[in-house]
């Protein structure tokens, strides 16, 4: 099932590009790059070769889906288990 606005929260999303658009750490701001992890309560974004860690609850993440299409998305919709957030229907 390809990725689309309404399902972005049930996929995985290590490898999709994004950026934090809205964060309680203002350092976080603008932070852009590749997600190469995610845990229960963080993204680790691959920015410039090195790892930026940000806390999911307190972030508003912009996903560029494959399609180049940009998805905005709330990161306390994101908190969880990854394996758990993409059984949950929404």
């Amino acid at each position: 099932m390809p990725i689309t606005k309404r399902n972005v929260l049930r996929h995985e999303l290590i490898g999709l590009n994004a950026r934090v658009t809205n964060s309680s750490d203002p350092t976080l701001l603008g932070t852009y790059g590749t997600i190469v992890d995610e845990t229960r309560d963080i993204l680790t974004i691959e920015q410039a070769g090195r790892a930026k860690i940000v806390p999911k609850a307190s972030s508003k993440f912009m996903f560029t889906r494959p399609s180049g299409e940009k998805v905005e998305v709330d990161g306390a919709k994101l908190v969880g288990q990854p394996e758990e957030r993409v059984k949950k229907r929404r």
